[in-house]
This record gives C-alpha cells, sequence and structure tokens, in this order.
C-alpha cells in the first residue's frame, strides 16, 4: 500500500486551489488560515479548516458531503495544471515498477484524498499503471487511515481470492500520522524521508525502515522483503 501525496507525488499547488475554491462555495466564506494535511483524510482537512477559520455552521447544517463534491468538481477544473505545476517524486515511477515486479504481490494506495483526486493525481504522472486502485483506500470513505488499511487488505483478498495477512502489509508513506495508522491497522510502515518529518519522529511512531527517498530501488526492495519477514537489509 502507498501513500499518495509528498510519498509519490508533489502537486500541494493544485490540492490548495482546490480546497480554497470548495470551502468559499460551501461555507461562503474564504480559505484563510490552511491546516495541516500529513496523514489526514480530505473529511478531516475540512473540519481543520472550519476550526482554523473560525467558520461557524448552524446545528442542522451537514457540509462534509457537499464539501467533498465541490472539492472534486474544484480539482477536476485543475486536472491541466498537474504536470505543470506539480511533480512525481524522484524514483516513484521506478519504485512502483519495482515493486510491481515481486511474486504474489498487489500495490493499491491508502490515502486521504478523495478518489477521483487521487486517481488524477496518479494518472498525471503514469503512476496508475502499476496499481489496482478498484481496492484502494481513498478519503472518500468516512474513515480513519488505519481503518482504511483494514479495508484495503479485506478488499485485495476477496478481489484477487488469496490471503493477504497482516504480516505480509506493507504501508509506504511519509508521514508519522500514517506510521502510526499503520501500526494501529497491522501493516507494516516503511517510512521516506519526502515530506516534513524527520527520521526520528518517523522512527519513534513505529516506522519499521526509513529511507531517504525512492531513488534506491534495491533498498526499498530490501525492506520490503524484511517488512514480510525477510532477511534484514544491509547496512
Amino acid at each position: 500500500m502507498w501513500n499518495i501525496d509528498h510519498t509519490l507525488v508533489d502537486v500541494a499547488q493544485v490540492t490548495r486551489a482546490a480546497y480554497a475554491e470548495a470551502f468559499e462555495k460551501v461555507t461562503g466564506e474564504p480559505l484563510v488560515y490552511l491546516a495541516s494535511t500529513g496523514g489526514r483524510t480530505d473529511s478531516e482537512v475540512f473540519f481543520e479548516f472550519l476550526a482554523r477559520n473560525d467558520t461557524a455552521l448552524a446545528p442542522d447544517e451537514e457540509p462534509l458531503p457537499d464539501f467533498l463534491e465541490a472539492l472534486a468538481e474544484a480539482f477536476a477544473r485543475r486536472r491541466d495544471q498537474l504536470a505543470a505545476r506539480g511533480r512525481a517524486l524522484p524514483g516513484a515511477a521506478e519504485a512502483l515498477a519495482a515493486v510491481a515486479g515481486l511474486p504474489d504481490t498487489v500495490q493499491t494506495v491508502v490515502t486521504g484524498t478523495i478518489m477521483p483526486n487521487a486517481m488524477a493525481k496518479l494518472a498525471a504522472f503514469g503512476l496508475d499503471r502499476h496499481l489496482d486502485l478498484s481496492i484502494g483506500g481513498f478519503g472518500s470513505e468516512y474513515y480513519p487511515k488505519a481503518s482504511l488499511i483494514q479495508f484495503t487488505r479485506m478488499r485485495a483478498a476477496e478481489a484477487h481470492r488469496a490471503a493477504f495477512p497482516e504480516s505480509a502489509t506493507v504501508y509506504v508513506t511519509d508521514s508519522v500520522r500514517d506510521v502510526e495508522a499503520a501500526v494501529i491497522g497491522h501493516a507494516t510502515p516503511i517510512a521516506v524521508l519526502s515530506g516534513s518529518a524527520t527520521e526520528s519522529q518517523l522512527r519513534a511512531a513505529g516506522a519499521a525502515h526509513v529511507l531517504p527517498d525512492l531513488t534506491d530501488v534495491r533498498a526499498l526492495l530490501a525492506a520490503v522483503e524484511h517488512a514480510t519477514g525477510g532477511p534484514a537489509p544491509a547496512g
């Protein structure tokens, strides 16, 4: 399982613009104060926006579905900006291809991004070709990341008619919150130093392996092999 933002791609500029448009459309107020998005679902981010921007809601208001719909629309209008204003992170395409070559391996994503936006982010850089997105966990589901990891494992088993035990499940991410979610969701976290977290923070959260980036495919494969029961990687 892979996280997307700051693990495989960086499309922060486009994402921020879509958040701002969707927030103002739903609440009628501009999005002045942003919130940390690392390890959070789009649902969590919306409520964080409400709190930080002191946006009051009527007791009977349930704006989340409207926000997620508006977010999908705002992002869709910016799809042509992804490649120009964003990038695939170094080694991402090669890493996905290499892991796809491992025997008895299925790859997908567990991300806080709603499904249409996640698919657009990956497709913009050709990163979707080695992923089974039909079984992924997305921010479109109103569940925390740890639950998404568990549901994704169950969907993989059903779709591929094969057992995917907890001991053979790996989650690659850059954020502390995701590492903690992996531990709770019983997947072995492999962390990448492509986000804002430090190595010590990621290890303290429970990361079994911490890689500087995804450019060293051998190091990644060794970490995956070790995380799923193989020998410890050299060095």
